[in-house]
């Protein structure tokens, strides 16, 4: 079915979205702390909220506010396979309490620190990449098999309110710049009535061959006006 393939579709992208923002931060965690023989309470507070923040996104995904609920209730003898993926969300959480408890105590640094740490975000991305294999492989499978006519419909206009709301949100969270007049340009300087040969008396032939003969005079800067 159409409908079907285009949900499975969407999830795999979301999937692959998740799945490198969890790559990315493990690189960049594991740059920083390479050549680390200790660890500051900030770095340790940085690590756990990041850890936290993509754990808690993996709440609002389609799969677990659309998907699973549409299995339990066509496949309630699907309690396995979704109990093995609360284990590995379990997995991954007790790797964020790990880091958590760490920059609670405020502990004394050590050279193992920065090897904890990283062994804590390697432990915690594992889990949830596992999580999204055994999704891919195993969950979509059984949900072309279980889900089936106007319940694929359902989970399609449920894709689409939730797109909308999160374009919404998007739309609303962007700045505006304000917007800020341009600078008004300096006054042009007034013209000279008269040459300093004219105020001596001296003739305007006289005033211009003076003007042609003498050095050009440098022109003031300009100063910006407030």
């Amino acid at each position: 079915m159409l409908t079907a393939t285009y949900i499975l579709v969407s999830l795999s992208v979301e999937q692959a979205s998740i799945r490198m923002s969890l790559l990315a931060f493990q690189k960049y965690m594991h740059v920083q702390l390479r050549h680390q023989s200790q660890l500051s309470l900030a770095q340790l507070q940085y690590a756990g909220d990041w850890l936290n923040r993509l754990y808690q996104g993996g709440y609002w995904r389609k799969v677990e506010m659309y998907l699973i609920p549409a299995i339990r209730q066509a496949a309630p003898h699907a309690d396995g396979l979704l109990n093995e993926l609360n284990g590995l969300n379990h997995a991954a959480l007790e790797s964020i309490n790990v880091v958590q408890q760490r920059a609670g105590a405020a502990i004394d640094h050590s050279e193992l620190q920065a090897g904890q740490l990283c062994a804590a975000i390697d432990a915690f991305c594992a889990a949830l990449l596992q999580r999204l294999e055994k999704e891919e492989r195993e969950l979509f499978a059984l949900a072309r098999k279980v889900i089936v006519g106007e319940a694929w419909f359902a989970i399609a206009y449920q894709f689409l309110a939730h797109d909308a709301r999160a374009q919404e949100a998007r739309r609303g969270r962007a700045q505006v710049l304000p917007f800020v007049l341009p600078a008004p340009l300096p006054a042009p300087l007034p013209a000279p009535l008269s040459t300093p040969l004219q105020a001596a008396g001296g003739s305007a032939e006289t005033a211009a061959d003076g003007a042609a003969s003498a050095p050009p005079v440098p022109l003031q800067p300009l100063r910006a006006q407030a």
